[in-house]
């Protein structure tokens, strides 16, 4: 059938539903099982619900379903890419269908970094008014409809919720109804997904007017109250900021004030000025809903994408509180989910372009300190995958070393970890660096080293590893890593004791060989990072039990 494969080739396609009929009608069926997300929601610290301004991102490129509708990837060259997700909360995926189900790729990648996905639920123009009118004004079974095919969508493709937008006026008798159904359908989500998430987007007034009003108020506040969130027009003022930060309360985090990066209308900021609008959002604690940050792409172009996407985020990181890894084992190769080649073991084992966004890696903090650190994805040479991860900076005159942070993590130190590095410095002079991990932990007077062979643990918390030359015999064949280097590429293998210690950040130190009066600026790729839970690794994994294969497809 079109809607679950390509008519040109034959492969399994994400999709999207049509009008009233086609949501009511919805049933799982096997055609598509290749569309159900298979990666769980990561945990993350802190969690979502905590008190904190949120920063939620609406994905709206040229109609979306794109190259991403590929569910087994494509050989797209220069795709789009999103991967600073340790800056954002939530993820939602926007078209002007329907009932937009986020194309699959897009929740494992997200999911893999601990971001919720939602769809979007939208009716606009005439046929949005006689569509609402068909199941808001029908009452409250018609109604509830709706909402348990929603629900039951969300739960059997396992993404994370839905955006409501309705775009089209309202008769007296449908926007009666309309709380009721949001109500509904808030309940419905929160019960079949686990950490589910209904949000309102600024459209329909409490009469049924359409008009947007860029801030919470009493028109709107009736939908607000019935959900989990409202996401504001753009064309907002400061003090509307202000009103909107008194009448939400307590609940001024679930307050998504619009951006839209493209800067249209009467707006603050948009493009590489975005940094203004979340300026003042936070001076106000509200969270921030960034629309079409794929402006980078599209309007600049994809020529330096992954440079210019890189600036985009780097000017607005000090306004994103970030969220950390709080489960082991943490292994990356860094990969985007898209490469001008694919490698394996440092080697390019295929040249040509591929995407698929279910194989990009868990990804770092992208560090910037303007002219003596920048972080970036390189395509050209790869441990695994499709790219490696870029460090470029210089080491101050009089200092001896430069440390660059990866993750901040934020869980209880198992007693003992493995940590394996893979890394390749460029540059005229590569043998004048060193390169190691460093793990930071929580202050706290309990927590020390328990291995009387390692170092005195500095006050401050901060752990070099020990360097292992050969693993232990019962993990020679996981930690192959410690001399599998390759192509260039330099292996690593480390082991940490901790007593009572709590985890806070992944660290690489990069070092000189020699004191130096000069600056000294250094490349290093990354090719892989793993922090390991010793006991979990010496653990046998289960057996894999009752393996079936459907959909298979000769060619």
């Amino acid at each position: 059938p079109a809607r679950y494969f390509d008519t040109k080739t034959t492969e399994p396609i994400s999709f999207f539903l049509s009008g009233l009929e086609e949501l009511l009608a919805w049933q799982p069926n096997s055609d598509d099982e290749f569309n159900v997300s298979a990666v769980p929601l990561a945990k993350r610290q802190p969690p979502l619900q905590s008190r904190r301004p949120r920063t939620l991102v609406c994905h709206d490129m040229r109609g979306g379903y794109l190259e991403d509708r590929f569910i087994q990837g494509s050989a797209t060259s220069d795709p789009y890419v999103f991967y600073h997700w340790r800056y954002i909360d939530i993820f939602v995926y926007f078209s002007h269908h329907t009932v937009t189900i986020p194309p699959v790729v897009w929740t494992n990648a997200a999911h893999r970094n601990s971001v919720p996905v939602l769809g979007t639920f939208i009716t606009e123009w005439t046929d949005g008014e006689k569509l609402c009118e068909a199941f808001l004004a029908g009452g409250e079974e018609a109604l509830g409809a709706v909402a348990e095919q929603l629900a039951r969508i969300a739960q059997h493709y396992r993404f994370d919720g839905w955006l409501v937008n309705i775009e089209n006026a309202l008769s007296a008798a449908a926007v009666g109804n309309l709380p009721l159904f949001l109500r509904e359908l808030t309940a419905r989500v929160h019960s079949a997904v686990p950490g589910g998430l209904v949000i309102w987007y600024d459209s329909v007034l409490r009469d049924g007017t359409l008009k947007w009003q860029n801030e919470l108020n009493d028109n709107n506040r009736i939908f607000f109250d019935a959900c989990d969130g409202l996401f504001t027009n753009y064309n907002w003022k400061e003090e509307q900021l202000e009103r909107t930060q008194r009448l939400a309360g307590p609940r001024q985090n679930d307050v998504y004030v619009g951006v839209d990066v493209f800067a249209r209308g009467d707006v603050i900021g948009g493009g590489f000025d975005t940094d203004k609008s979340l300026r003042l959002i936070r001076q106000f604690s509200l969270s921030a809903a960034i629309f079409a940050p794929g402006w980078v792409y599209e309007h600049l172009g994809k020529e330096n994408f992954l440079q210019n996407e890189n600036r985009f985020w780097g000017l607005l990181a000090e306004y994103l509180p970030t969220h950390s890894i709080c489960t082991l084992p943490l292994t990356t190769s860094f990969s985007l989910g898209m490469g001008t080649s694919t490698f394996l073991d440092g080697k390019d084992e295929e040249s040509g372009p591929w995407y698929d966004l279910s194989a990009q890696d868990i990804q770092p903090l992208y560090p910037e300190h303007q002219g003596t650190l920048s972080t970036g994805c390189c395509l050209q040479d790869a441990w695994c995958g499709g790219s490696s991860l870029q460090l470029q900076g210089t080491i101050p005159p009089g200092e001896e070393r430069v440390a660059v942070r990866l993750f901040s993590l934020q869980m209880p130190a198992p007693p003992k970890l493995y940590l394996t590095l893979l890394y390749k410095l460029e540059g005229p002079q590569p043998d004048d660096f060193t390169v190691a991990l460093e793990v930071t932990t929580w202050d706290s007077g309990i927590c020390f080293e328990g291995n009387p062979t390692s170092l005195p643990a500095e006050p401050n918390g901060r752990y070099y590893p020990r360097f292992l030359p050969a693993p232990p015999p019962s993990l020679a064949k996981l930690l192959a890593a410690c001399h599998r280097g390759s192509h260039g590429w330099t292996s690593r293998c480390y082991e940490l004791e901790l007593q009572d210690c709590s985890l806070r950040d992944l660290s690489v130190i990069v070092s000189r060989q020699q004191p130096s009066p000069q600056e000294t600026s250094f490349t290093c790729l990354l090719g892989e990072v793993r922090v390991l839970d010793t006991a979990s690794v010496a653990a046998s994994p289960p057996q894999v039990q009752g393996v079936t294969a459907s959909q298979l497809w000769w060619q």
